[in-house]
């Protein structure tokens, strides 16, 4: 790309990603102009911020910067954009880094965790996903899972913990952690514990089950 030439709207998607993630980003996704953390590189580092850390932001930013994804079904939608912000913390409790701006007013943030992780920044810190690639991920399933299903069922506060996962196995790619996806014959399960356990609030978990899905609809890719 020449100086002054602008940048497509149309992302590329990262290696790595599932056919069905690299479908989702490259079509539904769109890219905005992304900030140059290496542009903040001396600021940070008079600040005291590692050198090692501001080159984690920067190489989520080279990966993710600037890719809007359609809303996610919880969390208020997730980031608008993804974004890398400027890095937090200390040796002795590990270094985290925006991952982007809120959709609306939220009690917590959006951050990547000193394991590379994907959660968020509430009372505590609390990872949904181990990394990026699986918030993308999941999002990409939700999509598709909700294109195909014949019902979606949303289950909230306790009666989640009553949900039978017996002959269902975890979806690997969405690298779940306090949230995790569950395929089985015939339906999907998303599972959302991450504000209940980030605000202790119970009444926060969320499941949603798309049922009557043949095998596109389980895979999709």
């Amino acid at each position: 790309m020449t100086a002054g030439t602008p940048a497509s709207p149309f992302p590329v998607a990262p290696a790595g990603l599932s056919r069905r993630a690299q479908r989702f980003v490259e079509v539904d996704g769109i890219r905005v102009a992304r900030q140059c953390i290496q542009r903040h590189r001396d600021t940070w580092l008079g600040r005291g911020i590692p050198a090692a850390e501001i080159d984690r932001a920067a190489a989520f930013q080279d990966r993710w910067g600037g890719i809007a994804l359609p809303p996610a079904p919880a969390y208020e939608g997730g980031p608008r954009v993804l974004d890398a912000g400027c890095p937090e913390g200390s040796a002795r409790e590990g270094w985290s880094f925006p991952a982007g701006s809120c959709r609306v007013s939220m009690a917590y943030r959006f951050m990547i965790g000193p394991e590379g992780a994907f959660g968020i920044d509430a009372y505590r810190w609390t990872p949904l996903h181990a990394g990026t690639d699986g918030w993308v991920e999941s999002l990409a399933l939700a999509a598709h899972a909700g294109r195909w299903a014949q019902t979606i069922t949303k289950i909230t506060g306790t009666a989640v913990e009553s949900l039978d996962l017996d002959g269902y196995e975890p979806v690997p790619e969405v690298q779940g952690l306090t949230d995790t996806w569950w395929r089985g014959k015939d339906s999907l399960i998303a599972l959302y514990r991450s504000e209940a356990v980030g605000l202790d609030a119970p009444r926060c978990l969320e499941a949603h089950v798309y049922g009557g899905l043949d095998e596109w609809g389980l895979h999709g890719g």
